[in-house]
């Protein structure tokens, strides 16, 4: 009687190991990462315009940042491309990059947007490369940015 029973526990767990093993295969960690694209666009112009000029004024242009982070991120824009936004605005607006933020008034809202954005242009100034500024957004290194000084 033991030896049925041993026999059925055997090839149980061997299910359950390979079960969890095919399961570890298909999970990947990279999923938790906001959505970027991993190089430059190859058409800019095929890509919505981030606001810019008459269309950075009225009610949600109230703060000076507000403009000039739309200003900055005009400057960089094929930087944004490649950068993905901590806010998770992929999985609730459908945006694509950091850059979709910008071409419409969700970086005027949200602060982490307009801090990223902020810290995209200061990191491409000094000569960092897109994949060391998401890298820093990774760590989280934008949030130090005080919208107020901007």
């Amino acid at each position: 009687m033991k030896s049925t029973s041993f026999r059925l526990w055997i090839p149980t767990l061997a299910v359950f190991v390979l079960t969890m093993a095919s399961y570890a295969q298909w999970t990947n960690p990279a999923d938790d990462v906001p959505a970027y694209h991993p190089h430059a666009p190859l058409n800019v112009r095929a890509l919505p315009k981030i606001l810019s000029g008459a269309q950075l004024t009225g009610p949600n242009f109230r703060y000076r940042w507000q403009v000039h982070a739309y200003q900055d991120a005009a400057r960089v824009g094929n930087v944004l491309y490649q950068l993905p936004c901590n806010c998770r605005c992929d999985r609730e607006l459908g945006h694509t990059s950091l850059r979709s933020c910008y071409e419409g008034l969700h970086a005027t809202e949200c602060a982490t947007c307009a801090k990223e954005g902020f810290y995209a242009y200061m990191k491409t100034r000094a000569g960092w490369t897109p994949a060391q500024i998401r890298a820093g957004i990774a760590r989280h290194d934008y949030e130090g940015i005080n919208l107020d000084e901007e």
